[in-house]
């Protein structure tokens, strides 16, 4: 630094700086101490950090307000203490671009992230933009400058002194007045604007463009239905299909399964809002007639029905319709987790032969456990159920079990069951096992006015004997007890197929086929 130099800054005042600080009190308790740098201020006891944190916050504010603007002839109080934003002199030699500091003289204030102390200091506007968590207060007012070759008198000083502040160890020339070099502007990131639908961002390179396109209107239409007031099912319909379709195309064209899996549940919501509308307007699923106030009313149940019989089917450790009727009851109680709790009512009001020896072979072959025994399984009463288990349907570590309904699903399934084979003219005929069974399957294969199949065309025979095992001819029997309970009405038996219309008051338990 040269003596020239040296001088012009020994000319300039030291910018202000105080702080004030939050401490412990003493050990073992809540109280914190305030304290200020500045001599005239008193520390102050406080019981808590967060009266504390106010109190010395409150002190600060007192401070700034009270403060005189930044002086336009004062240089960083920072610099004073050689900060980390400051090059020292004997460092230009080895750094290609030494830091200078620029910009009008403000007042900033600086706190650390916990909250511990609050500093103000006099500034340059370049230190206080390199300063982490600096808040600028005020700035310093500018200050008009001469006419170049002016002379410089008593009144008019030179261009040098009042030219505004001008932060650096380096002297102008003397015959030209060294204007301050403006901050640089912090270059703005332009983020290209992008659209989502459902949570993913549509890429701007997707092709074809119709796709994209299609997407982002998709997109605007179903943020604009979520700002209505009502609702409307049956827009919410068609813009579910439609972004089924457009994810099915989405899919096709990125490969990604995830995609169809969306383009899968769309058109599930779609069916089932189409469903409450016609709910909702009293019309059957035909747009016509009244509509059936089903116990499982929407069609995912309807499909999580069928595949809980399904599973039964393949996975059943007995053979027999007692056994199959028995296991299905039994996995609906434990569907989701593998546990459930049982009363012995359960198992008795099936209309089992020998419940007692039924239940001690699944025991026996792994496939149910349970603590106690079989006698106190069947004298469990509602107020002391009976915890059971069983191990197959119990999810393992690599993921969830054979069913991907939620806790909440389980219980709707089961009580659709029980409430399929409690029918109360099958009780009252003492329907066997193997008729309640059948009455489950032909309940979960209607068309949604009731015809067995789907459309309305009948059941496969090969298919209902895999789900209900007995042979064709006791087949016949079964449905004929069906008729006589008013449960079936018009069964026909063809070399294929078995049609028929189940009757008015069983359409609620009935899941229709898609």
């Amino acid at each position: 630094m040269t003596e020239a130099a040296a001088g012009e800054l020994d000319e300039r005042v030291v910018g202000r700086r105080w702080t004030v600080r939050l401490d412990p009190a003493g050990r073992g308790s809540t109280a914190v101490r305030v304290s200020c740098s500045r001599p005239s201020c008193a520390a102050r006891r406080l019981p808590s950090a967060a009266a504390g944190r106010a109190a010395a916050i409150a002190h600060v504010k007192a401070h700034l307000k009270a403060a005189a603007a930044p002086r336009a002839q004062a240089y960083c109080a920072c610099r004073a203490e050689s900060c980390h934003v400051h090059i020292r002199p004997d460092e230009r030699q080895t750094r290609a671009q030494p830091w200078q500091c620029g910009g009008a003289v403000v007042l900033a204030v600086v706190t650390d992230r916990e909250g511990r102390w609050w500093q103000a200091m006099e500034c340059c506007s370049r230190c206080a933009a390199a300063t982490s968590g600096a808040k600028v207060v005020s700035t310093a007012p500018a200050v008009s400058r001469p006419a170049a070759g002016a002379p410089v008198t008593a009144d008019r000083p030179s261009p040098a002194a009042v030219g505004g502040p001008r932060f650096s160890d380096r002297p102008p020339p003397a015959d030209v007045a060294r204007e301050v070099p403006a901050p640089r502007s912090v270059p703005t990131r332009r983020r290209p604007p992008y659209r989502k639908i459902a949570q993913r961002i549509i890429p701007h390179d997707l092709r074809p463009v119709v796709l994209r396109d299609e997407l982002v209107e998709l997109g605007d239409l179903f943020r604009a239905y979520q700002q209505r007031t009502e609702p409307d099912l049956t827009l919410l319909a068609d813009l579910q299909e439609r972004k089924a379709r457009a994810f099915s195309t989405w899919a096709d064209v990125t490969d990604d399964i995830n995609l169809r899996l969306e383009a899968v549940r769309a058109e599930q919501a779609a069916a089932t809002a189409r469903s409450q509308h016609l709910q909702r307007i009293g019309c059957g699923p035909d747009g016509e007639g009244p509509a059936v106030a089903r116990l499982l009313t929407a069609p995912t149940q309807w499909e999580h029905a069928r595949s809980v019989l399904a599973h039964v089917a393949d996975h059943c450790p007995l053979p027999g319709p007692q056994a199959r009727l028995l296991v299905l009851m039994l996995t609906l109680r434990t569907a989701h987790s593998g546990t459930g709790n049982l009363v012995g009512q359960d198992v008795t009001a099936l209309g089992l032969t020998d419940p007692e020896d039924l239940v001690e072979r699944l025991t026996g072959c792994g496939w149910l456990d349970f603590p106690g025994t079989v006698a106190d399984l069947l004298a469990s009463r509602p107020e002391n159920p009976t915890p059971i288990s069983v191990p197959s349907l119990v999810p393992g570590q690599d993921g969830p079990g054979p069913f991907t309904f939620g806790k909440k699903m389980r219980p709707k399934l089961s009580g659709w069951a029980q409430r399929v084979v409690s029918d109360k003219k099958l009780r009252k005929a003492k329907a066997p096992p193997a008729v309640r069974l059948l009455s489950l399957t032909l309940a979960s294969r209607t068309s949604a006015d009731g015809r067995l199949g789907p459309g309305g065309q009948g059941v496969c025979l090969e298919s209902l004997t895999a789900w209900v095992p007995v042979d064709p001819g006791e087949l016949r029997l079964l449905v004929d007890r069906l008729t006589a309970a008013d449960w079936l009405a018009d069964a026909v038996f063809t070399d294929t197929r078995l049609t028929g219309q189940v009757c008015e008051r069983i359409l609620p338990l009935t899941c229709p086929l898609p």
